[in-house]
């Protein structure tokens, strides 16, 4: 019996997984040859459908033109800046995007953040992280579209809701555009509203190990919410609580 459980599970796992990869696009947008040919091969070995381009604007053209399910960036492009590939994509598209950098300053890092990247690989990197934070990314969106609630829609106030069952967010009747990470942390706020929750726990939470980035990952997504949410002239609708983090 305790074999037949064991290759049950193993088989549900397996499914799952292609499930999860199939039909899953994902575009990588880099100069040097040798490090696209590796990422493909693996992408490819792992069941993805993958894309390719060698500069900025054949990756922007293929991002706003195709299905795709997930960017890998590097920053360091031909033709124009990974930045202004990711500030363009992420006008038009919501895409998560992971950025690949021979930088270490932890400046390009936030920087990257700021203007919509989701993740951040620094250069040499070991293809096992790679794979490793694609797929997490990947999960994580399918697992929050795949939770069943009885009622799907969060009011975060008189202004805000979010639809659960749509990954939607709402301001004053109008959709408003989030990135996957955005709107994973804005739904752990609404679902842990008036409690105080450290930096820490959200990164836990929300990116689900410890990124580069650290506790000021946490920052630079909270301010773009701000950003995006707040209404002028009332109160922010993310508080901070110095010295601990953050509550809704």
């Amino acid at each position: 019996f305790l074999k037949f459980f064991i290759f049950l599970y193993n088989w549900s796992i397996h499914i799952f997984w292609e499930e999860l990869v199939v039909n899953k696009t994902i575009l990588i947008i880099e100069d040097e040859e040798d490090i696209r040919d590796i990422i493909y091969h693996y992408l490819k070995k792992e069941g993805y459908s993958v894309k390719e381009a060698a500069n900025g604007y054949t990756g922007i053209n293929t991002a706003l033109n195709e299905r795709i399910d997930l960017i890998i960036l590097d920053l360091m492009l031909p033709d124009i800046s990974g930045y202004d590939v990711c500030r363009e994509i992420c006008k038009n598209r919501n895409i998560p995007i992971i950025m690949l950098t021979a930088r270490n300053d932890i400046v390009d890092k936030i920087r990257g953040l700021e203007i919509g990247a989701d993740d951040y690989i620094t250069k040499p990197f070991d293809i096992r992280e790679v794979m490793a934070r694609v797929s997490v990314c990947l999960r994580r969106i399918e697992g929050v579209k795949s939770i069943v609630v009885n009622e799907h829609v969060i009011e975060v106030n008189s202004d805000v809701k979010i639809n659960k069952e749509s990954r939607e967010v709402f301001k004053s009747g109008e959709v408003i555009k989030l990135k996957p990470k955005e709107y994973d942390l804005l739904l752990t706020f609404a679902e842990n509203k008036n409690i105080v929750m450290s930096r820490e726990k959200l990164l836990e939470r929300v990116w689900e190990y410890d990124f580069e980035g650290g506790s000021r990952t946490v920052d630079v997504h909270v301010q773009r919410l701000r950003k995006k949410l707040d209404t002028d002239g009332n109160r922010t609708i993310i508080e901070t609580i110095f010295g601990v983090g953050y509550r809704m």
